[in-house]
């Protein structure tokens, strides 16, 4: 990766003077007075960053933080109010689908339009036009009205379209998955080469998993500024962590002093919690109704080994007291790679398992057993309490980050995470 920034943006706002009637747009526009009969919306507030080249930067955070306005400004279809953005080198952008295409053009036609409006030449776009239509893989249709076009064929030519440009600099929204299964695979390799070829990427998912596996760096925004910058697992966990506790108002949280806001980072470990496989680097938060006081954990009636075989047999013991009664408890496990994708995660909701409605003192020990099915390396075990409101959504009473740590140990020719017991035989 190299040194050299491509993208540099300085305290950077945009903002929307919003009526609450059209007239007045007139009355203010007329007024001796200079009389004001807007309200202004900031979209974006101070924002200031750098994406080296080479770098893959993911964008996070919840709707209307102002993600996608950034990215339109960076794509130069979007003017700031005030501060300033350079780019170096040819950016290309996914930002909707299919932008900037006329459904009166024919596909071909709309290449050239939409890569003219990111201000590649036509003789860029005559030297990829042949590697787009292979991309894209829509026939003949290329050559007619996009109007006519099924929904599939417009995502694949939109998508072709501009990552066959091989731009130096990628922006895309939220538009990585298009299409059926086959051309999704299509895309995330085409994204991995690009990666290798040394493109800057900038995209924004709500899939944490995706931010977690294939950038190097993370942005959290949310209304319009940032909230942090680092590496991608731990500014997802500080997302994560947002989402579940927008309903927190105070800034420690229930009973636990361990359980924090989130404007806390990592929690002291707990004094119950002595066994091998703990992990004290744990994020933990939740609104303290409730505390997981303690864990044990079993492979093959071996308590706490050191290591796990492949295809092991595990079971955890999650015992939980409540400080107060939950209105409709939820208890789950999620395990994850040690780069922060999911292997396996379920809970008592999605396995239709009725539990009993706690009252405060009460106690309860929740049991999970499975099929240790995953091939050689280090696993992280994530344990939770959850709580339904009223509304039906899911409020973390208390969450455990990966909170346990397994090594697992396999032949040196696995390849992947997941063991699917395969036999391979030869027949004449």
């Amino acid at each position: 990766m190299s040194s050299e920034t491509v993208i540099t943006v300085e305290n950077l706002e945009k903002s929307y003077r919003l009526y609450s009637r059209p007239f007045d747009r007139v009355r203010e526009a007329l007024s001796f007075r200079r009389d004001s009969f807007h309200t202004e919306f900031h979209a974006l507030k101070g924002i200031s960053f750098e994406i080296e080249k080479g770098e893959t930067v993911g964008l996070i955070g919840p709707n209307g933080s102002g993600k996608s306005t950034l990215l339109e400004i960076l794509c130069g279809t979007l003017t700031p109010t005030r501060g300033t953005v350079k780019v170096e080198g040819k950016i290309g952008g996914l930002l909707e689908l299919g932008a900037g295409f006329n459904p009166e053009f024919t596909g071909r036609e709309n290449v050239y339009l939409n890569g003219s409006i990111f201000g590649f030449s036509r003789e860029v776009i005559d030297n990829k036009i042949d590697d787009i239509e292979t991309f894209a893989d829509i026939g003949d249709f290329v050559d007619r009205p996009v109007k006519t076009y099924s929904s599939g064929m417009y995502v694949r030519l939109a998508f072709a379209a501009m990552i066959g440009l091989d731009p130096d600099i990628l922006v895309i929204d939220e538009a990585l998955a298009v299409g059926d299964a086959r051309f999704q695979r299509k895309c995330y390799r085409h994204f991995q080469a690009l990666q290798s070829a040394g493109t800057t990427i900038l995209f924004v998912s709500h899939a944490v998993d995706l931010i977690r596996t294939h950038c190097n760096r993370a942005i959290q925004l949310d209304q319009g500024k940032i909230v942090s910058i680092g590496s991608p697992k731990a500014v997802v966990q500080g997302y994560l962590e947002s989402l579940f506790l927008r309903r927190i108002k105070s800034a420690t949280v229930g009973n636990d002093p361990n359980i924090t806001s989130s404007d806390a980072q990592k929690t002291k470990s707990d004094p119950d919690m002595v066994q091998r496989s703990y992990n004290p680097d744990e994020h933990r938060w939740g609104d303290g109704r409730a505390k997981i006081i303690n864990y044990s954990i079993t492979s093959d009636e071996v308590e706490e080994p050191v290591i796990y075989a492949r295809g092991a047999s595990v079971e955890i013991r999650m015992r939980i007291h409540f400080f107060e009664s939950l209105r409709s408890p939820i208890y789950g496990l999620t395990i994850r790679t040690l780069d922060g994708v999911t292997v396996f995660g379920a809970n008592t909701r999605s396995r239709y398992l009725v539990v009993k409605t706690p009252s405060a003192g009460d106690e309860t020990e929740i049991v999970f057993k499975f099929q240790l099915n995953v091939l050689a390396g280090d696993y992280f075990i994530s344990l939770g309490v959850a709580d339904d409101d009223e509304q039906a959504d899911q409020i973390a009473v208390d969450r455990r980050y990966d909170v346990l740590h397994l090594i697992v140990k396999g032949g040196p020719d696995d390849l992947g995470f997941a063991d699917m017991e395969m036999s391979i035989s030869e027949s004449a």
